[in-house]
C-alpha cells in the first residue's frame, strides 16, 4: 500500500511539470509555443491600463535620469581638457554644472523609484485579486486535478516574482536599454573608429543570451513547478496535522516534504548555473573587449589623433554601454523567471470551468426540485456511475429524506442540486427552470446547507454564524445560535461570541462545529434547506434540541435530509432509499418497513441496536 501511494505521489508531482497543467479539469492543452518566449509578459499589459498616468511619470523620470547620465561624460571631457589649457573659470563653471546635474539625477531617480515601486505593488495586488476571484468561482471539478496548495503558490510565490520585475527589473531594463543605445550613439559621435571596434564584440555578447536564454526559461518554469509542489505538500500535511500526528506520520510527512523541497533546490541549482554562465561570459567578453579598444584609443592619444578628454569621454561611454549590457543579461534572466511565473498565472486567469453561467440567465424562483433521469460520474472516476437514471421530485414545503449505505449517492444529490457538477445525462430543474439556465449564485441564494463535514473559518464564532447572511442583525445571530443549541457553549467561551475558534475550528469539538454550521443555515433563512448528516456529530441531548429546531425550520421550507440514522427521518413526508447510485425504493417510514427491502433491513439493525444500548444503559 505504501509503495503504491509513493508511486502515485511521485507520478502526480512529476506530472506537474512534465506535462501541461490543465486549463480546465480533465483537459490537457496542446503545447504552448508562445510560452517559450518572454512575450508572455504582454499578458500583464491590461493590468497597467488603469494607471496610465503613473506609467507616464515613471517613463518620464526614467528618460530624464538616463539622459542626465549620458550628459555626465561630456562634462568629464570638458574638465579634463580644461586642465590641459589651465582655464580656472571654465573649470569652476563645469564643477557647478556637474553638481546641478547630480541634483537633477537624484531627483529623477527618487521619483522613478517611488512611482515604479508603487505601480508594481498596485499591479501585483490587482493580479492577485484577479486570480483569487477567478479561482474562488471555479467548480469543485477543477480542483480535482489541481491542488489548492499549488494555486496558493502561484498567488504568492509567482506574483512575488512578477513584483520584482514590475517593481524594479522592468524599469532597470528600460533604463539600461536607453543607456546602452544612447551610449552607443555618443561613442559613435566621439570616435567612429573605436565604436566600430566595440560593435565587433556585440555578437559575442548576444550569442550566450540567445543560446542559453531558452534553457534558462525552461529551468525557471521547472523550478517554479517544484516550489508549487512543495507548497502543496506542506499545505496538505499542515491542514491535516492532527491526523498526521495521530498516525505518528510526522517523520514520513517530513521526509516527503524534504524530498520535494530538495528537488526544488536541485532545479534551482541548475537554473543558477545557467544564469551564472550567461553573466560570466557576457561580463568577460564585454570588459575584455573594452580593454582592447582602450588600448587602441591610448595609441591614438599618443599619435595626437584624439585628445585625452575625448578618450576619457569615450571610456566613460564604453563603460556605460558595457555595464548596461551586463545588466541587461542579468535582467533578461529575471524576465525569463517572470515569464514562467506569468505563464502559470495566466493559466489560472484563463482557466475554463467545466460549468458556466448562461449569457442571458433566467431569474430563479422558489419551486419544486426535479431530477429527471439523471446520470452522473465524477470527473476523476469516469467509469463509476455515482448516479444512475435517478428521477424524483421534491415539492415546495415537502420534507424528503435520502437514506442508504455509504457511497450510495446521497451526498452527490446534494452537490448536484447546488450545481457543483452537471449531469452527463438528464436534467435538474428548480422552480421549473433547469439549473444551467440560471446563474449559480442566484439560485444558490435560495438554499441553505449544513454539510456532513462542517466548515469553520479562522475567525470568531459570531462571524462564522454571520457567514450565513452577512447583513443579519446581532439579535438574529443570537437567535439562530439558540435555535441550533449553540448559544450556551459559545457564551462559555473566553470571549463569548467574539472568541477566535482557530483554523478550521480546531478549538471546537465536532459537535460544536456542527451546531455553528446549523446556526449558520438557520440564519440564512432560505426556502430550501439541505441537511447532509446535519446532526451526526451531536450527543443525544443536543441532537434532540437541534432536531426540534430543524423540525420547526422545516415546516415552512423545502427540506432534503441525508441521514444514516433512520430515527432522524421517520417524520419525513417521503423517504428515498438509495443503493449504488439508484433509487431502489421510496415511501414513508411505515410503508418502507412493510416492504421488507433494504430500508427494512437497515431499520431492524439500527433500532435493535438502539434498544440494546438503552437496555445496557439501564
Amino acid at each position: 500500500m505504501f509503495e503504491q501511494n509513493e508511486l502515485g505521489r511521485h507520478s502526480r508531482i512529476k506530472g506537474i511539470f512534465m506535462s501541461e497543467t490543465p486549463n480546465s479539469a480533465g483537459d490537457i492543452k496542446e503545447d504552448r509555443a508562445s510560452s517559450k518566449q518572454v512575450g508572455i509578459l504582454r499578458a500583464l499589459v491590461p493590468y497597467f491600463a488603469p494607471y496610465k498616468l503613473l506609467v507616464f511619470i515613471a517613463l518620464s523620470a526614467l528618460t530624464l535620469t538616463a539622459g542626465v547620465s549620458l550628459v555626465l561624460p561630456l562634462a568629464a571631457r570638458r574638465v579634463v581638457d580644461g586642465f590641459s589649457v589651465g582655464d580656472a573659470d571654465l573649470l569652476n563653471t563645469y564643477f557647478v554644472g556637474a553638481i546641478f546635474v547630480a541634483g537633477v539625477f537624484a531627483l529623477g531617480t527618487g521619483l522613478r523609484y517611488y512611482v515604479v515601486t508603487r505601480l508594481g505593488e498596485r499591479v501585483v495586488a490587482d493580479i492577485r485579486k484577479a486570480v483569487f476571484d477567478r479561482m474562488i468561482g471555479m467548480s469543485p471539478a477543477y480542483f480535482e486535478k489541481l491542488m489548492t496548495g499549488e494555486v496558493l503558490s502561484r498567488i504568492t510565490t509567482d506574483t512575488t516574482l512578477i513584483l520584482s520585475v514590475v517593481g524594479s527589473s522592468a524599469s532597470w531594463l528600460l533604463r539600461n536599454m536607453l543607456m546602452m543605445s544612447g551610449g552607443l550613439i555618443m561613442m559613435l559621435w566621439t570616435s567612429p573608429k573605436l565604436t566600430g571596434l566595440v560593435l565587433l564584440i556585440v555578437p559575442f555578447i548576444l550569442g550566450p543570451i540567445l543560446a542559453l536564454g531558452r534553457k534558462l526559461r525552461s529551468l525557471s518554469r521547472e523550478n517554479q513547478d517544484w516550489i508549487a509542489a512543495s507548497s502543496g505538500k506542506a499545505s496538505e500535511s499542515l491542514l491535516s496535522v492532527q491526523t498526521v500526528q495521530a498516525f505518528t506520520h510526522e517523520a514520513r510527512s517530513a521526509a516527503e516534504f524534504s524530498d520535494v523541497t530538495e528537488k526544488a533546490f536541485d532545479s534551482a541549482k541548475a537554473r543558477i548555473v545557467v544564469r551564472a554562465m550567461i553573466t560570466m561570459i557576457i561580463i568577460f567578453v564585454a570588459f575584455s573587449g573594452v580593454m582592447g579598444v582602450l588600448w587602441v584609443g591610448a595609441s591614438d592619444v599618443r599619435s595626437g589623433s584624439m585628445t585625452v578628454g575625448q578618450l576619457v569621454q569615450f571610456v566613460i561611454y564604453a563603460t556605460i554601454v558595457a555595464s548596461s549590457t551586463a545588466a541587461l543579461s542579468e535582467l533578461w534572466s529575471e524576465l525569463q523567471r517572470a515569464a514562467g511565473a506569468t505563464e502559470r498565472l495566466v493559466e489560472l486567469l484563463n482557466a475554463q470551468d467545466s460549468l458556466a453561467d448562461p449569457i442571458a440567465p433566467i431569474t430563479p424562483i422558489a419551486g419544486a426540485i426535479v431530477f429527471d433521469k439523471v446520470q452522473f460520474t465524477f470527473p476523476n472516476r469516469p467509469n463509476v456511475l455515482a448516479l444512475d437514471d435517478v428521477s424524483f421530485a421534491i415539492q415546495p414545503g415537502e420534507i424528503v429524506a435520502l437514506v442508504g449505505p455509504s457511497g450510495a449517492g446521497k451526498s452527490t444529490i446534494i452537490q448536484m442540486i447546488q450545481r457543483f457538477y452537471d449531469p452527463q445525462k438528464g436534467e435538474i430543474t428548480f422552480g421549473g427552470n433547469t439549473l444551467p439556465e440560471m446563474e449559480r449564485s442566484a439560485f444558490r441564494q435560495f438554499m441553505a446547507l449544513v454539510p456532513q463535514d462542517p466548515v469553520i473559518f479562522a475567525t470568531s464564532a459570531y462571524d462564522n454564524i454571520l457567514f450565513g447572511r452577512p447583513g443579519a442583525e446581532h439579535d438574529e445571530v443570537i437567535a439562530a445560535a439558540k435555535s441550533a443549541a449553540a448559544h450556551s457553549f459559545i457564551s462559555a467561551l473566553p470571549e463569548g461570541y467574539d472568541s477566535y475558534v482557530g483554523e478550521r475550528g480546531v478549538m471546537l469539538s465536532g459537535g460544536q462545529k456542527q451546531r455553528i454550521a446549523i446556526a449558520r443555515a438557520i440564519l440564512r433563512d432560505a426556502p430550501v434547506l439541505l441537511l447532509d448528516e446535519a446532526t451526526s456529530a451531536l450527543d443525544a441531548e443536543s441532537e434532540a434540541a437541534v432536531q426540534l429546531a430543524l423540525d420547526e425550520l422545516s415546516k415552512t421550507r423545502t427540506t432534503l435530509v441525508v441521514a444514516h440514522r433512520l430515527a432522524t427521518v421517520k417524520k419525513a413526508d417521503r423517504i428515498l432509499v438509495m443503493d449504488n447510485g439508484c433509487i431502489v425504493a421510496q415511501g414513508t417510514h411505515s410503508e418502507l418497513v412493510a416492504q421488507e427491502g433494504l430500508y427494512a433491513r437497515l431499520a431492524r439493525l439500527q433500532f435493535t441496536e438502539t434498544k440494546m444500548n438503552e437496555r445496557d444503559t439501564v
